[in-house]
């Protein structure tokens, strides 16, 4: 079921001013209350961009020594190997270093679900939607090149720019495979880790794609509900006792969130939650509604623009018991 409220003067104004579908403003409302208009605030402002430092290939502070004699600033953030651009001179995605893969650019938040994964040098790693391999060439470095990754891509079209990111990044324990990731648990290949990165609405992303203000509603909701119901339950019957999902979207729907979750809770006997480093507890109960998520669901963690600095953004880490 999507959630939906009554309209008010106070979305119905809020949407206007913003250029919104009122639908979404509405929710937020309900979701969010009195930090809505922060969030629809820091959309409008955008936010900061990030690089991941590439330790496959160079050492940080030597980037670091690199990029300043450029003219770069960047600053260090909470997150491992993650650093805020606080100038450039020109595009940080248009340097010798950045076509070297001593870098990539990405989100703080999209940093978070390959840490979250805690991957090992002998662990065997699937990483459900990879494509542009941000996050696969992340944890390849975690791993320092060792073990092995299967990154699946099911899009063809979406192929070689992951290709292109995985031999620029220096990844050598990488192999790509193209299929519907919702069928993998049938190649009875067995994984250590597995990493969900979910086709979602985006409203998270709504700062640097403006379309999305009205270019999403209820039937893209439970479309992608949908979808990421059936990848969370492949993505978690393909991993060995005692192995780690992490399920990340970047979306602030609670239905493409913490519902799905649940949904995992409430199937699997096996299955609990653990907690993350960084971030907001996710909900357990949506006001306004009789809804209830597990109290587990506390250990999931939102991200936000007005808070973190970042993409919307949601991460949850699963361990099969």
């Amino acid at each position: 079921m999507i959630l939906d409220f009554p309209s008010t003067e106070k979305s119905k104004k809020l949407a206007e001013k913003y250029g919104y579908d009122e639908f979404i403003v509405r929710r937020w409302l309900n979701f969010f209350g009195d930090e809505t208009i922060k969030l629809i605030e820091a959309m409008e402002k955008g936010i900061p961009k990030y690089i991941r430092i590439n330790t496959i290939k160079i050492d940080e502070d030597r980037l670091l020594e690199k990029l300043n004699k450029r003219g770069f600033a960047l600053s260090k953030t909470e997150v491992p190997f993650c650093y805020r651009v606080e100038s450039e001179p020109y595009s940080i995605g248009a340097t010798p270093e950045y076509l070297m893969g001593y870098y990539y650019v990405m989100d703080k938040s999209s940093c978070i679900p390959p840490l979250a994964l805690e991957p090992r040098k002998k662990d065997i790693v699937v990483d459900f939607t990879a494509s542009p391999g941000g996050k696969t060439t992340f944890i390849s470095q975690l791993m320092e090149n060792e073990g092995v990754i299967i990154a699946i891509e099911a899009n063809k079209e979406r192929l070689q720019p992951l290709i292109d990111n995985i031999h620029r990044m220096g990844c050598l324990n990488v192999a790509v495979l193209n299929i519907n990731a919702v069928k993998f648990s049938k190649l009875n290949i067995k994984a250590d880790k597995v990493l969900l990165d979910a086709p979602c609405t985006g409203e998270g992303i709504i700062h640097k794609d403006k379309t999305r203000k009205v270019s999403r509603g209820k039937e893209d909701i439970e479309f992608c509900q949908s979808l990421q119901l059936d990848l969370i339950k492949s993505a978690f019957e393909c991993l060995k006792k005692n192995g780690l999902l992490v399920y990340s979207t970047c979306s602030l729907t609670p239905e493409e969130n913490e519902a799905v979750v649940d949904f995992l809770l409430r199937t699997y006997d096996n299955v609990t939650l653990e907690e993350i480093d960084w971030g907001d507890e996710a909900f357990i109960k949506i006001s306004n509604t009789k809804i209830k998520f597990s109290k587990e669901l506390r250990k999931a963690k939102r991200f936000y623009p007005h808070k973190h600095e970042t993409s919307g953004f949601f991460v949850a880490k699963i361990r099969k018991l």
